[in-house]
């Protein structure tokens, strides 16, 4: 590396006369001197011999031709981790004592805090001369690890700010969609699909979602320092839709399972999903007779295709067995999946398949087994969904699926002690409070 080459990379730093060498870390150096006192209060250590005649009085001061060159002062650098960073490097290169380093990571309970590092992470250190001062680093998002250097050595401890959790409560009505509705209502994008989740198994919410429909929703939000951090679950919800009115209540079993309920104790979810893919839209229904746009043929159609984007993810509809996975003929990828009750779904023109996802694999409701894509005989990118009970075809929209299990009777009671505060805040005023629910990590 040249003169130039150096000078550039320190000025990069903020230090003087250090030259380092590596462009992973990107750091930022603040000198100031206002915060020698600060940081010598919060160190608890006296300020060396040379600033403490630099401060004192003028008349107690040494002649100017008899003192030697102000001490360098503390430097503030905040270090962002890039690929492949580790401390050593970055102490090595900022000039910094890597003994400081060492000292650190014996620290009981600090090597595991400190090493792991992270693109992005940052990494906040004053230092003297090289000699570490301080040194903080954020651990997850609700602790801090802050590091001190005192007279006996460095110590260590975790400051814990820990997120706070309210509750809040919207109802609004759809003008153009889902979306544009939750927000005015002071929601977020995140809630409307957090809403249309809740009810997808009975609400079509592409082309079922119509102007005049009607939400209410309570959800918790997570909070910190006085700012928003996320939307947290949503806790009951109402929607009407075409003037039939829905309820979902979040109930959380003794062992800890979470879902959504009907009040009467049957769960929302079915053991089949309406659709495949998610917010897709319906491009060919089922029919006995379609036209089919490549073939240029009256053929029939026995499934329904769903249009969406190359690579959106296709999901198993309902939990069952992976029977066949590959290419078959005009279908192009397929998986095929076999349920209970004699049902088998199949998944077409798939670009590619999940890659976890093999024959003989037994998968969950909602696993993603592939992605969209327009292979074999497709004039555009769509998954093509078929639905058989023994053998027969079945039109996906109009087959009454299973129900699944609704609540044990030996929970019933405490399904009911813990929903009906829930349910009762879907029929307050629509201007009821935001409510501080608890505090949580």
């Amino acid at each position: 590396m040249d003169h130039g080459q150096r000078k550039q990379r320190a000025q990069q730093i903020g230090a003087a006369d250090a030259y380092p060498h590596r462009f992973g870390v990107v750091a930022s150096c603040i000198v100031a001197g206002s915060i020698f006192a600060a940081a010598g209060s919060q160190l608890q250590n006296p300020l060396p011999e040379q600033l403490s005649a630099e401060f004192a009085p003028a008349s107690a001061r040494p002649s100017t031709a008899a003192t030697s060159a102000p001490a360098t002062p503390f430097e503030f650098v905040a270090v962002t981790i890039g690929r492949n960073d580790t401390l050593d490097r970055i102490f090595r290169e900022l000039q910094l004592h890597v003994s400081d380093l060492a000292a650190l990571r014996n620290l009981p309970d600090v090597r595991h805090n400190l090493d792991i590092i992270r693109p992005g992470d940052v990494i906040q250190m004053t230092h003297l001369g090289g000699e570490l001062k301080s040194l903080t680093r954020r651990i997850n998002e609700t602790a801090t690890l802050s590091v001190t250097r005192a007279e006996e050595g460095f110590s260590a401890n975790i400051v814990e700010n820990p997120l706070e959790t309210k509750e809040q409560r919207l109802t609004g009505t759809v003008d153009s969609s889902l979306y544009v509705a939750v927000n005015e209502a002071g929601g977020t994008d995140r809630l409307a699909v957090s809403l249309a989740d809740v009810f997808k198994y009975d609400i079509d919410f592409v082309n079922s979602v119509q102007p005049g429909d009607r939400f209410i929703v309570t959800h918790e939000q997570q909070w910190q320092d006085g700012e928003f951090v996320r939307d947290g679950d949503i806790l009951a919800a109402e929607f009407v839709n075409s003037g039939r009115a829905y309820r979902a209540v979040r109930y959380v079993t003794p062992n800890g399972h979470a879902d959504y309920y009907t009040p009467d104790g049957r769960p929302v979810r079915k053991a089949f999903l309406r659709y495949p893919v998610d917010y897709a839209r319906i491009s060919s229904g089922y029919s006995q007779a379609r036209w089919h746009p490549v073939l240029h043929r009256v053929r029939a159609h026995r499934g329904i295709d769903f249009a969406a984007a190359t690579g959106t993810p296709i999901k198993a509809a309902g939990a069952g067995r992976v029977i066949f996975r590959g290419v078959k003929g005009g279908y192009g990828n397929v998986v095929e999946l076999s349920h209970s009750n004699g049902i088998t779904t199949l998944y077409a023109h798939m670009s590619r398949f999940a890659r976890e996802v093999g024959v003989g694999d037994r998968v969950a409701q909602g696993e993603v087994i592939g992605y969209v894509g327009m292979t074999g005989l497709a004039t555009g990118p769509h998954v093509h969904y078929e639905y058989r009970v023994n053998g027969v075809y079945k039109n996906p929209a109009r087959v009454t699926v299973p129900k699944a299990d609704p609540i044990p009777a030996n929970l019933m009671e405490d399904f009911r002690a813990k929903t009906a505060p829930l349910l009762a805040d879907l029929d307050a005023p629509a201007d009821g409070p935001v409510r501080v629910a608890r505090a949580g990590r």
